[in-house]
């Protein structure tokens, strides 16, 4: 077991000034353990964000619940950070340009920590398997992980039952630099790989979906898919929303007062 000590201590005071505990000041370290190798899961780290809260109901103030967070906006509902990477496809070296899709097809763009492990080969194969039906969906899927792209062709080559992929149907990218991962949001710094994050981008390039696992947890190809259609299905319905649990042939929803008491009713 290889431990990263930190040993300092920071004093944070928090007087009648507002200013005195914000987000400038420097957060607490604590000391922390990592394993030698990857071991399937993310070691707990300390925020490194300081967060402002008042609930004073004072007139004197407007603002009577202050958290002052990231100054970074949430990823969904944004465009999709671009990038333009190596990656292995058809035992091939290519060119993947996220904005090339723009305009073109939906994306699904998922991240995994590393080649060669337990769970990731699981979600990958998953994928390739079920790609026809993301095809028909006018999708395209693209794996990511922070491994160089002779990595994943050496993988691409190991036979499935060896713990392998095989030939897979979609491009994996090849993010060395893990500015990929960085800039959605997913990787682990002390680590240096991505957490399992996945992202539904819509053909205008908004991310309209994201989901982040921990190390040891593999996604759903089925919730993917599912989320998909009702993302395409709102898209086409601008009028309509879809409940929990919705799939394609249900009944959806009108997002007004009167009108949604149809599908209550129905329920």
């Amino acid at each position: 077991m290889a431990c990263s000590a930190a040993s300092t201590t920071t004093a944070a005071l928090i007087s009648s000034n507002p200013r005195a505990f914000s987000a400038k000041s420097k957060p607490v370290s604590q000391s922390l353990c990592l394993p030698n190798s990857f071991t399937g899961s993310r070691a707990p780290l300390i925020s490194r964000v300081a967060r402002s809260v008042s609930l004073s109901r004072n007139s004197h103030s407007r603002r009577s619940f202050v958290v002052k967070a990231s100054s970074e906006l949430p990823l969904v509902g944004n465009v999709a950070p671009d990038f333009e990477a190596e990656a292995v496809f058809d035992q091939e070296f290519i060119k993947v340009k996220l904005s090339d899709y723009i305009g073109k097809k939906y994306v699904i763009l998922f991240f995994y920590p590393l080649d060669f492990t337990f769970v990731c080969p699981t979600e990958i194969t998953a994928f390739s398997d079920r790609y026809e039906e993301f095809e028909k969906l006018n999708t395209e899927v693209l794996g990511v992980s922070i491994d160089s792209v002779f990595s994943h062709l050496a993988w691409v080559q190991t036979d499935r039952k060896s713990g392998g992929l095989g030939d897979l149907k979609y491009p994996l990218v090849s993010d060395v630099t893990k500015s990929i991962s960085k800039s959605f949001g997913v990787l682990i710094p002390d680590q240096g790989i991505a957490l399992r994050g996945l992202f539904i981008i819509d053909k205008e390039g908004v991310i309209q979906h994201s989901t982040i696992n921990n190390l040891a947890i593999g996604r759903s190809v089925d919730e993917t898919m599912r989320t998909l259609q009702a993302l395409q299905y709102v898209q086409e319905n601008p009028d309509e929303v879809c409940p929990a649990g919705w799939k394609p042939g249900e009944k959806s929803m009108k997002p007004d007062p009167k009108l949604s008491k149809d599908y209550f009713a129905a329920i």
